[in-house]
């Protein structure tokens, strides 16, 4: 209950000699203040790992339920580490401001009627609020719906790799096309000759069969020696050997190109991808409903400070500002005149500056009538000296030299 207090800025002091219902009040209060900073940790800290997680296919990611294959996919450890700390940060960070905007915010007229001139000051404080709540409500939204996004996450990357693989091989083909243009000669000259070397192989063979290799067969023979003399010549052509490396390397970096195609796909997954599928599958409806529910969360404490009736705890704490004030000199006339533009303001009087002041011209004065009643004593005292000795205070000078000295 005391960790509620503080949470929600009450004076401990003082609920402990109000009433119950005024604890209870404050307890509220804090239970609420305190439990927006916890939701404010875990999305901020499900945000964080969200956007730093290492990038996969969206139906892997971020599971510890076994998949079809029986394997366990694990959180990455260091990433999981690195949220929690960012999440206690950023938790205690939204619960100093929940604290620092709820304990600022007046008790309004002490009615429980919110009057316009209310809800004009408490604009402000309403608007941080609004935006604190909708950090806290997007990142619980995307992990509500995760087995949905993440379906049509998949889709998405599955039509990212593919479009990427389509691209590739539009780039990469037409430079193909063009080493194969620059090769299409050879080939067919190639292709003819390797048709005729193995027509003449197996006439040579037919040559050959159950007798020995007549004149015939030599001749067939040397024919073929010569034709394969050409095809390797043909083949370690310097320009042939040239543009068909260069085909080789197209085909490399093509096939490395398409195995980098799932990494671009993966990169599809981050949090403002995930924000705006949740937008699609939720619609604005649900979505909005979703964001109304945290923020009447996040301002339902300054409402209810405008909506308080006084009560022990008021009248109790405005007594003890008071005395403090009195025991300090402070005296504030309410209301005493108005500026310029017509708005009434207070005239506050510091009684102990005022005395202080008071004291110090006072004594600032003393001071001064004091040295020139000294300078004038000393005065009379050097005129008394002059007239029983002149001739001290008279130098003997040169004739051209003449004034005196004191």
């Amino acid at each position: 209950m005391r960790l509620f207090w503080k949470a929600a800025g009450a004076d401990r002091y003082i609920l402990e000699r109000s009433t119950y219902g005024d604890q209870v009040k404050y307890l509220c209060l804090g239970g609420i203040i305190v439990a927006t900073g916890l939701m404010a940790g875990l999305a901020g800290g499900y945000a964080f790992y969200t956007i730093f997680e290492p990038r996969g296919n969206a139906i892997n990611s971020f599971k510890t339920a076994a998949d079809i294959s029986g394997n366990y996919n694990s959180i990455d450890i260091p990433t999981m580490l690195k949220a929690l700390v960012f999440g206690i940060i950023w938790g205690l960070m939204i619960f100093n401001l929940d604290r620092f905007i709820v304990s600022s915010t007046g008790k309004g007229d002490g009615t429980e009627e919110i009057t316009r001139k209310e809800l004009k000051g408490a604009l402000p404080r309403l608007f941080m609020g609004a935006i604190i709540a909708m950090t806290i409500s997007k990142p619980v939204e995307i992990r509500m719906f995760k087995t949905e996004i993440d379906i049509k996450l998949h889709e998405k990357q599955i039509e990212q790799q593919q479009a990427y693989k389509a691209k590739t091989d539009s780039i990469f083909n037409s430079e193909i096309a063009k080493k194969e243009s620059g090769i299409e000669k050879i080939e067919a000259e190639l292709t003819d000759k390797r048709q005729r070397y193995k027509k003449l192989e197996d006439d040579y063979i037919k040559q050959c069969e159950n007798r020995y290799p007549g004149p015939i067969a030599a001749a067939i023979k040397q024919q073929m020696d010569a034709l394969a003399q050409e095809i390797k010549a043909l083949e370690n052509s310097p320009e042939y050997v040239k543009v068909k490396g260069e085909k080789e390397e197209i085909e490399k970096r093509r096939e490395a190109a398409l195995n980098q195609s799932q990494k671009y796909a993966a990169g599809l997954d981050g949090l403002l991808e995930r924000i705006k599928i949740c937008h699609e599958i939720s619609g604005p409806v649900i979505s909005l409903f979703i964001t109304l529910l945290f923020m009447a969360i996040e301002l339902t404490p300054i409402f209810f400070k405008l909506m308080l009736i006084k009560s022990p705890y008021d009248y109790m704490e405005e007594n003890i500002k008071e005395l403090i004030k009195a025991e300090n000199g402070i005296e504030i006339q309410y209301n005493y005149y108005q500026d310029r533009e017509g708005h009434e303001r207070d005239k506050i009087v510091q009684h102990q500056v005022l005395r202080l002041l008071k004291e110090k011209i006072a004594l600032l004065e003393a001071q001064s009538q004091l040295s020139e009643a000294a300078l004038n004593r000393w005065t009379d005292k050097k005129k008394e000296q002059i007239h029983d000795n002149p001739e001290l205070f008279v130098n003997e000078t040169q004739p051209q030299d003449k004034g005196l000295a004191v």
